[in-house]
């Protein structure tokens, strides 16, 4: 091969790499200058179909945060019936973490890798346990393990605790075993675990538009048993055409900058 058809080839090889690594950047950064973004986390599933329907008409994706929840079906949010619906938001674009399988609490840390917990469902629901930081990582992936099984498609390497209690402890221990937590911001708590006589719809609306800033990331339910008047789509809906019409977008966790690098480190 003469100097000048390998001087060629090495330019153009290095055009494909840029385009490439640009196509990448492109895909995983934020879709405009003000994104949120909108989480849910499972429920009782009572408003999911209407959640799913309002995402669609708005062509907004979310990130679905999962865990094996009672619900109104008189199942469990992971169960054979809902798994033709989180196929279906796989098909829409939407992302997917672990909520853990069942919905289990951190309460304290104790000595030796272990932490005190609680979890809401599944066979020791409302009892304390024990549980070691393996078999804090072997929960948090059950959930990701039954994703897959229903779906055929994986999970974020993310999770979010139940009531977002955790402690440095159970972040290293899930860090360990590839995965990172997702919080909320302070205006992104969207409010449909508050009692409706003293937060009702209108209010949190109200509170949401006016607080939410660039950059937060929103908490939603797929139903919340407590509540009385339903937040979804009654504030979603609104919520979502309001903040588009300030110049909002909304993007998935993956997009998220303090996200990308970890999840490109620890995908599946």
């Amino acid at each position: 091969m003469s100097r000048c058809i390998r001087k060629a080839t090495a330019a153009l090889c290095g055009l494909l790499a840029g385009a490439i690594a640009a196509n990448a950047g492109a895909a995983s950064a934020p879709l405009c200058a003000k994104p949120v973004y909108l989480t849910f986390d499972t429920g009782h599933m009572g408003v999911a179909p209407l959640v799913a329907d309002v995402l669609k008409r708005h062509d907004v994706k979310a990130t679905f945060f999962l865990a094996n929840e009672r619900t109104q079906t008189g199942g469990t949010s992971l169960d054979d019936h809902w798994a033709p619906w989180w196929r279906a938001r796989v098909a829409d674009g939407d992302v997917f973490g672990s909520h853990t399988y069942d919905h289990v609490h951190w309460l304290k840390d104790l000595p030796g890798d272990r932490f005190e917990m609680r979890p809401d469902f599944g066979p020791h629901a409302g009892k304390r346990e024990i549980l070691t930081a393996q078999q804090y990582c072997d929960e948090l992936q059950r959930s990701a393990a039954r994703f897959r099984e229903m779906t055929g498609q994986a999970m974020l390497p993310l999770f979010r605790a139940p009531g977002g209690r955790t402690s440095p402890a159970l972040l290293k221990a899930a860090q360990s075993c590839g995965y990172r937590h997702v919080g909320w911001a302070s205006a992104g708590f969207l409010g449909d675990e508050l009692p409706s006589d003293k937060y009702p719809n209108a209010r949190l609306l109200a509170r949401a538009l006016a607080d939410i800033k660039p950059g937060d990331i929103l908490i939603a339910h797929l139903g919340i048993w407590s509540r009385q008047e339903p937040w979804a789509p009654a504030v979603l809906e609104p919520l979502i055409t309001g903040l588009q019409a300030k110049g909002y977008c909304f993007a998935t966790m993956d997009r998220h900058p303090a996200y990308r690098a970890w999840i490109a480190a620890h995908r599946p």
